[in-house]
């Protein structure tokens, strides 16, 4: 079962239980989904490309958490972030701190890279490997880190 699929299967169940912020925040992808494939022209039948638009989809919410929490206004921020654990079932295992440091580490030396100017080639590289399983902030961070040494 593809994760388009099982997204629209938790969506019935979420119905028959009548859980009504969970199938909001189905409901919410899914026509994310909709829409990347009516924009683009295209069927999103592969996994990774779903993962990205949940991807996105988390990256929305915590910049709004964010917004709200200035603001003062707990109860928005509360609900964002409940949509957020909805959310987080479908993005794939995280890898460890160390796992994503080997991956660097492995990267900087398949480019060759020296210095910072080569922190895009290095960036390529990683996104293709670890979108969806790691923060690519963070991940932007020790390449940063690496190619400075």
């Amino acid at each position: 079962m593809s994760l388009k699929e099982r997204i629209t299967e938790d969506m019935k169940t979420a119905m028959r239980a009548k859980a009504a912020e969970k199938l909001g925040t189905i409901r919410l992808l899914l026509a994310a989904i909709k829409q990347k494939e009516v924009d683009e022209r295209i069927t999103l039948d592969d996994d990774a490309a779903v993962v990205a638009v949940v991807d996105k989809l988390i990256k929305q919410r915590k910049d709004a958490i964010t917004q709200f929490e200035a603001a003062a206004r707990q109860d928005l921020a509360d609900k964002e972030a409940a949509e957020i654990e909805v959310l987080q079932v479908y993005m794939p295992q995280q890898l460890s701190a160390d796992e994503v440091a080997a991956a660097v580490k492995a990267a900087v030396a398949q480019t060759g890279a020296a210095g910072p100017q080569d922190m895009g080639r290095v960036m390529g590289i990683l996104k293709g490997q670890l979108a969806g399983r790691a923060d690519m902030t963070a991940v932007s961070a020790q390449v940063k880190a690496a190619l400075a040494a």
